[in-house]
């Protein structure tokens, strides 16, 4: 769902009402108080793994109530590590590589779909909405002939998010409501355009609902079936799923997933969801090694061919991600503190965080958090996952 951090004080009004960044800090007491910091990964001549460390401190000092993590080192060697509770009502352990809510990594999948079908000759990647989808993006300075494929992925189209619409002001009301793609889309049109199409760079939620009915119109099969096909199943990852209309439950074990209105109000078991709120935006389960895995493999060349992939990887200025970060294709690039930079996504639900990000030389790792931290928990997550890349 929604990754971008607002500046102005209208868009941080907005993200109040969506309630997408607010602090959890009361659940501190109870986690630590459950004993769960145990580090699963080996500590070395008594010292802690760093990684843990940073597990650690999100629980500890930032109030999360678990943190997980996936790590590929220099080394190739995988490891797993895991800190607090995996359930605030019965001090359940945290699982290992649990399954998640990955949010906004949806977006990725669904632009190596739309990038396959560009390979294949069905879409053109500077071509109109129009091409595909006639009428469909009418609205207050919004064209569908004037947008193109690349500016939807590239979130560069102007179109404004479907999030600050009415219908999702409140999630304690929705959880399990069902939207069709297209009630989503009608409350983004209902709203002006945030910019001319290609001027400008704003992370827009709605981009990839398009995106998800642009791949449904030109295959004639639904978007999770063809990120299952043409994606999930191709590499082999047996943790991820797409869910099907009506699954509002996570299949494997996992961490429950906690969301607060308000930083005064109690936390809400937010793990089971009807994630067509999220659909080809946000709506994938799959766990830290599974995300780090396909991120390796796309950036590998094992779902694109060269040219599409080096469209993929060409980056516009998204500053509003963090200092120096860059969007491409469904892709995120970000400098690390050592040197160059690392390639991923994100992804935010109301139960769930998850940060990640893949060298060009091999290491990978991901964190997720189980509630939305605050601003100051979301830096220490961002400097938790660079240390983690870093080590």
């Amino acid at each position: 769902m929604n990754e971008h951090v607002q500046h102005s004080r209208a868009d941080r009004r907005r993200r109040g009402r969506r309630g997408l960044a607010v602090a959890v800090a009361s659940v501190a007491a109870g986690v630590v108080a459950a004993g769960a910091l145990a580090p699963t990964a080996a500590f070395a001549g008594g010292r802690p793994d760093s990684v843990q460390s940073g597990l650690n401190a999100l629980v500890k000092d930032d109030g999360l109530p678990a943190a997980l993590a996936a790590v590929t080192g220099r080394d190739g060697r995988p490891r797993n590590y895991t800190a607090g509770v995996g359930d605030l009502a019965t001090g359940a352990k945290v699982p290992v590589d649990g399954q998640i809510r990955a949010g906004s990594n949806t977006k990725t999948f669904t632009a190596v779909v739309v990038l396959q079908l560009v390979a294949e000759g069905r879409i053109g990647l500077d071509a109109s909405v129009d091409t595909y989808l006639p009428g469909l993006l009418r609205g207050d300075g919004i064209d569908g002939r004037h947008i193109t494929v690349r500016q939807l992925l590239q979130h560069t189209s102007g179109l404004p998010d479907y999030m600050d619409a009415p219908a999702l002001s409140d999630f304690t009301t929705i959880q399990y409501r069902y939207f069709e793609p297209r009630d989503l889309l009608d409350g983004a049109l209902a709203q002006k355009a945030r910019f001319p199409a290609g001027t400008s760079w704003e992370y827009s939620n709605t981009n990839y609902i398009v995106a998800g009915l642009l791949i449904q119109k030109v295959t004639g099969r639904p978007v999770g079936e063809e990120i299952t096909k043409r994606v999930i199943d191709r590499i082999g990852l047996r943790h991820t799923y797409f869910p099907t209309p009506g699954d509002t439950g996570i299949h494997e074990a996992h961490p429950q997933g906690y969301y607060r209105s308000s930083p005064d109000a109690p936390p809400i078991d937010y793990t089971g969801m009807d994630s067509s709120m999220a659909w080809a935006a946000g709506a994938i389960v799959s766990t830290n090694t599974d995300l780090i895995s396909f991120f390796a493999a796309l950036l590998g060349g094992r779902l694109l061919p060269a040219a599409q992939l080096a469209e993929m990887r060409t980056t516009v200025p998204a500053e509003l991600l963090g200092p120096g970060v860059r969007y491409g294709l469904g892709l995120q690039s970000r400098p690390l503190s050592c040197g160059g930079l690392s390639w991923g996504h994100g992804g935010t639900s109301p139960g769930y965080r998850s940060r990640n990000g893949a060298t060009d030389d091999g290491r990978a790792a991901a964190i997720t958090v189980t509630t939305i931290p605050g601003g100051v928990g979301a830096q220490h997550m961002a400097d938790a996952l660079d240390a983690a890349l870093c080590r």
